[in-house]
């Protein structure tokens, strides 16, 4: 399918698990108001696990946002990308964030944590107050949820593919899109064949647990890397071998339209010295207008090589700062103090550098990061 099918496919589906999950929570705060909350009236508390619980629960449900990427995936099929995909990924986040806040804060309200079935924790805390017939418009919904999520999986895969065949990464057979789809076919059968094979042969709580690990990842590795392109951009980025063919023959294709413009202009004013003085300043312009942007854009070069330096060193301190946070935090086999001590330095090198880093100019270069084309 297209990307106007799978649009069209995954608005059906994802309206149906959100109805699900608006009945959930509707549901289950009658419920919950009528019966008086029994899953918080512990003698542990709501919180008996403490900040390690909480960060492998968060560790472990993390693929719950795996499908925001693919927003970022598809943004040559976008008509405005700048307007569309921050606006698009800021309100997807904020809606699937209330709505999984709420569901938590009702499921484990109406059933203690303990006196949960972890195979259907949702469908049991209904079954449980009388309300079987709930469970199968959960089910529903689970299965609703269960397509959406394989196919916003799916469907940025194959472009991502795609991307780096084009860009010489892959084999160009990853490249090749269908004339009367306009789609990766190939890559897309690829895609869907590695998933099939993953899930035939692998348990699911492997699967989730390397899923959960791959998508924390790559957004870690993604944010490291958007702070490093706004403050410490490389200068020189070398051409994909799949456009140098094409980049060339525009070169060539521009200088002899230059050329031969210029030879019109000057077999037109060619006469008095005065006329010939228009042809020589429009000549001279041309060739020295891109030396004067290019001084113009090294100016106050020391300057920038120090700042440069700055960003690096607190881009380094950040990530550092947030190994040793998370690490400490989540490692039960270090001592307490060791383990206090090792937070608070995390903590305190990651907020530095977010504050340093607030007080830097960003770069200049990030606007034309890659070859502007010309």
């Amino acid at each position: 399918m297209g990307i106007k099918e799978s649009t069209l496919a995954q608005a059906v589906v994802t309206s149906i698990n959100v109805c699900a999950m608006i009945f959930i929570i509707i549901a289950g705060s009658y419920l919950g108001f009528k019966t008086g909350w029994a899953g918080y009236e512990l003698p542990a508390g709501y919180f008996p696990f403490g900040v390690n619980g909480m960060l492998a629960g968060s560790a472990t449900v993390f693929f719950a946002y795996i499908g925001f990427d693919s927003v970022a995936s598809t943004a040559e099929e976008v008509k405005n990308p700048q307007r569309d995909l921050p606006l698009g990924i800021g309100l997807a986040l904020s809606i699937c964030c209330c709505l999984y806040m709420m569901v938590s804060v009702v499921i484990v309200g109406l059933v203690p944590y303990y006196a949960m079935d972890p195979d259907t924790p949702i469908s049991s805390a209904f079954a449980a107050y009388g309300m079987q017939w709930a469970a199968y418009l959960i089910a529903a919904g689970a299965v609703m949820a269960l397509c959406s999520t394989l196919m916003g999986s799916i469907l940025p895969q194959p472009r991502i593919l795609m991307a780096m065949a084009r860009d010489g990464l892959l084999p160009s057979f990853f490249s090749d899109v269908n004339r009367r789809s306009q789609v990766p076919v190939k890559s897309t059968l690829v895609t869907g064949l590695g998933s099939a094979v993953l899930a035939f042969f692998m348990d699911v709580s492997e699967l989730a647990g390397m899923v959960s690990v791959g998508t924390l990842l790559a957004f870690t590795m993604v944010a490291i890397s958007v702070l490093i392109l706004r403050y410490v951009p490389p200068d020189e980025v070398p051409f994909p071998s799949s456009l140098q063919e094409i980049i060339d023959s525009v070169s060539l294709r521009y200088s002899t339209g230059c050329q031969n413009v210029t030879k019109e202009k000057s077999g037109f004013y060619a006469g008095t010295s005065t006329e010939s003085n228009l042809p020589l300043l429009g000549k001279a312009t041309a060739i020295e207008y891109p030396i004067i942007v290019k001084l113009q854009a090294q100016g106050n070069s020391v300057r920038n090589e120090g700042r440069r330096k700055i960003a690096g060193w607190t881009i380094t301190a950040i990530c550092v700062g947030a190994f040793l946070l998370a690490y400490a935090a989540s490692d039960l086999s270090i001592p307490r103090l060791l383990r206090f001590i090792v937070c608070g330095i995390g903590g305190a090198l990651l907020l530095i550098g977010l504050i340093v880093l607030t007080c830097i100019e960003q770069d200049d270069a990030r606007h034309n990061f890659g070859h502007s084309g010309e």
